[in-house]
């Protein structure tokens, strides 16, 4: 797989040395540290076509069977303080619309702050996580993603069918996973040399971010508020007005932000 893929991937693609294929893995966020524990370079990308234990935020499960979807993680050594990384997720999440606009055709959208989703249906989800050097800087930062690519309805289970989609269930056609890895490929390559500089990233997030706009629940523990979505900020934070005037600006490692009248 690993041969059809760099087949697609442009040739200012400087990473393909880095590129592992695993065709069945645990997590490829949890090989990565390994690697990365190791010494893997920036840039460094594990692509597995089944994961047994994929995860997501809050150690939430992320079904990842074989076959129909595509399961990435990449390495990234910015060398900068956490706080220049606040808007990681929101990068990879335009990456991954600018990738499946590439390769399959449409664009979707993004739910705050790291669902790929498209008519109030997941696509994909996005995990990232950091580790800190003894300095206070980013030792790395891996970006895990997970897209549904081929599945049909009834390949999920029964209790997120209503919620879960794939590329092919949006587009009816037959989706070349080989082009959707290359154009993911890409698309981080290129995410990676605009990191520290968002502003033209953060715009393109909130034309894609469908909770702008939306009445939203945030759940922080058992406290659920109600408010309404106005903005993204420049760190990534969900910007909401609540029922009594005042805005706020919640992180996503701080609540869960759900729509009121559906999953989106």
């Amino acid at each position: 797989m690993k041969e059809q893929i760099l087949r697609y991937v442009s040739p200012e693609y400087p990473w393909a040395d880095r590129f592992t294929f695993l065709p069945q893995v645990n997590s490829t966020n949890d090989y990565l540290k390994k690697l990365a524990a190791q010494g893997a370079p920036h840039g460094t990308v594990a692509l597995s076509d089944h994961q047994t234990g994929g995860h997501g935020r809050r150690g939430r499960s992320f079904l990842s069977p074989p076959g129909v979807g595509l399961y990435l993680s990449i390495l990234l050594r910015p060398g900068c303080p956490p706080t220049q990384l606040m808007h990681l997720t929101c990068a990879a999440g335009v990456a991954m619309c600018n990738a499946i606009e590439k390769s399959v055709g449409f664009r979707p959208g993004i739910k705050w702050t790291n669902d790929i989703v498209y008519e109030k249906r997941k696509l994909g989800g996005i995990l990232t996580e950091l580790r800190l050097n003894p300095q206070g800087l980013v030792d790395y930062a891996i970006v895990g993603i997970g897209i549904n690519c081929c599945q049909n309805p009834q390949d999920f289970p029964p209790e997120i069918r209503e919620v879960a989609g794939s590329l092919a269930m949006v587009t009816g056609q037959t989706v070349d996973r080989f082009r959707v890895a290359a154009a993911e490929l890409d698309a981080l390559y290129a995410m990676s040399r605009g990191l520290l500089e968002p502003e033209a990233m953060l715009t393109q997030y909130r034309k894609d971010c469908v909770t702008i706009g939306q009445e939203v629940s945030l759940v922080r523990g058992e406290e659920v508020r109600h408010g309404r979505a106005l903005d993204v900020d420049a760190e990534g934070a969900l910007v909401v007005q609540f029922a009594d005037g005042h805005t706020e600006a919640v992180n996503s490692g701080e609540v869960s932000v759900r729509g009121m009248y559906g999953y989106v």
